[in-house]
């Protein structure tokens, strides 16, 4: 995964990562770098985080005091949109998405931790859960990724964990095809594999 990422994407999500740690900041990596892991190669611009804090108006001040924003009143950003924009040290973007009780605990939970180059070990988000938050976003790229995955992933993914976590989301959310959407790239996926 890592051999194809950006050297200076990679470093900014060490630098997050490692103050995350610091921090003791419960994360998962998530989007474009997770997706190299899980599929393959494709150009991601910036680094995708969750997070669980407790205290998350805490968090967001020793955040913007390490990392700068990326717009004027972030943190009254992140409050709205569940979203923190940060720039690395290095300049790359930080999209750290503060996560809520419920399905993202799980997401934590099932985690795992891989290598990067230099011995570094992160947390990358399990390659179901990428598949569930892809086919939520439901944009053609993550539908895309989906079937990418699916194909490289064959026969290792616990499929009733993403379609009972598809289920609740278009039960709760007012798109309602988020199922059909993985159905139907699991369907292309078996055709090409």
């Amino acid at each position: 995964m890592t051999e194809q990422a950006h050297p200076a994407l990679l470093e900014a999500a060490i630098e997050i990562v490692t103050f995350l740690e610091e921090e003791q900041i419960p994360y998962v990596i998530i989007g474009g770098l997770a997706v190299q892991h899980w599929s393959e190669p494709r150009l991601t611009r910036d680094v995708d985080i969750t997070v669980m804090v407790g205290n998350e108006e805490g968090f967001l001040r020793n955040v913007v005091e390490r990392f700068k924003p990326r717009i004027p009143d972030a943190t009254a950003f992140a409050r709205r949109s569940r979203v923190l924009l940060l720039t690395a040290g290095n300049g790359c973007p930080i999209d750290i998405s503060l996560g809520i009780p419920g399905y993202e605990s799980e997401v934590m939970a099932r985690a795992v931790t891989v290598k990067w180059p230099g011995s570094r070990t992160v947390r990358l988000i399990s390659c179901e859960d990428l598949i569930i938050h892809k086919c939520v976003a439901g944009r053609p790229r993550d539908l895309e990724d989906v079937e990418r995955i699916l194909i490289r992933q064959q026969g290792r993914i616990d499929l009733k964990y993403i379609r009972r976590w598809l289920r609740q989301f278009a039960a709760a959310l007012p798109e309602r095809h988020i199922l059909s959407r993985f159905e139907t790239a699991l369907r292309r996926a078996r055709r090409q594999s």
